[in-house]
């Protein structure tokens, strides 16, 4: 008797081992859960923490927004099955001529919404949507998903943590090994920054106004997504405005940049002509020290919109403008070596100068 209570007693104890281990196991393996729905699918946890049941293998992806689409043309463009917005000559330039004519379907950003009916026709294996992570965000995935009965799934499009999406990414898409040198990149250019950063002086601090807008008086404040680049770099942003929303560009007065009176200008848009034309704009220090700046952009601005992984190397480039002496990278260097890693482009030194024309890059 005693014998088969210490037998019981035995086994329930292995029981509870094994419990332990394969819970454990389990673990090393987040983004995957139990067993497939059914064959030939799969069920991951994306990194909203929303279950999705995804094919084994994907062929076919469409982005809900430009910052998922140049995620996914980084990692692979045989991937995308359609734009977000029709390509313009810049980013002819630098995208590969066979993914030119592909699509503009739109998506589901501001107010733009997808052409869903084609969408269906081309049947992609997924969604992919790229942006923060919020109740906002995970409700308006899951309402996709309801629509076109398309799995969606979500990936952090936070600037820091773009190593962290390449990864995710790569293992949802069985493309480790892209991934894997994508975003160690990413992780070593951010954590550059965020160190060399913390050496720069408060008294040393360049003061920028981002001038957006044809006529340069549209702009974004500190915090905002829009100028994330400027405040990482350790710029200081002389817009004291309230942000206005998602899509920014707050209007402004050209009595409010004078009275900032910054040191340097970065534009975006139009107005970089408009500026050294206005007798307007003359006064203002920046304008007569002749540091008005382009941001570079081709086949994506590298600053701004849209807000994905081309702000990597925006990092580097404002960087450098700013601080030489902190950030003594060699622009034309890096921008070869980034558009060969991420655009699957080899840039030619008539590349080079076009994109860095107006810049200030060295």
């Amino acid at each position: 008797m005693r014998r088969s209570r210490s037998y019981i007693i035995f086994l329930s104890i292995l029981a509870l081992l094994l419990s332990s281990c394969l819970a454990g196991c389990n673990k090393e393996k987040p983004q995957e859960t139990a067993a497939p729905a059914e064959p030939g699918m799969r069920t991951i946890v994306d990194m909203a923490g929303r279950e999705v049941s995804v094919p084994e293998q994907i062929n076919k992806v469409f982005s809900t927004n430009p910052p998922g689409t140049i995620l996914l043309y980084t990692m692979d463009p045989d991937l995308l099955i359609a734009w977000n917005y029709y390509l313009g000559e810049a980013e002819k330039k630098f995208i590969l001529p066979q993914y030119h004519e592909l699509p503009n379907l739109g998506g589901w950003m501001a107010k733009t919404t997808c052409n869903t009916e084609e969408l269906l026709k081309i049947g992609p294996d997924l969604i992919l949507y790229m942006g923060d992570i919020n109740d906002m965000s995970k409700s308006q995935a899951d309402n996709i998903q309801k629509q076109v009965n398309i799995p969606v799934v979500m990936v952090n499009g936070d600037l820091t943590k773009m190593d962290e999406t390449y990864g995710f990414t790569g293992k949802l898409l069985n493309m480790e090994k892209q991934a894997e040198l994508l975003g160690s990149y990413c992780r070593e250019t951010v954590k550059q920054v965020q160190t060399k950063s913390k050496n720069i002086a408060e008294d040393k601090r360049v003061r920028v106004y981002y001038a957006e807008g044809a006529s340069g008086l549209e702009t974004d404040p500190c915090g905002s997504r829009h100028t994330e680049v400027l405040d990482m770099v350790g710029g200081v942003n002389v817009a004291d405005v309230i942000a206005k929303g998602e899509r920014g560009m707050t209007q402004v007065s050209h009595e409010q940049v004078l009275l900032w009176n910054p040191d340097l200008i970065i534009c975006w848009g139009q107005c970089f002509k408009e500026i050294f034309s206005d007798t307007k704009w003359q006064n203002i220090k920046a304008a007569q020290d002749k540091k008005v700046y382009m941001v570079p952009s081709g086949p994506f601005n590298w600053f701004d919109r849209p807000p994905s992984v081309n702000r990597i190397l925006g990092l580097k480039w404002l960087g450098n403008l700013l601080y030489p002496e902190v950030y003594a990278y060699d622009i034309a260097k890096e921008t070869r070596e980034f558009y060969q890693k991420f655009y699957h482009y080899d840039l030619t030194d008539e590349d080079i100068t076009f994109l860095l024309k107006d810049s200030g890059g060295k």
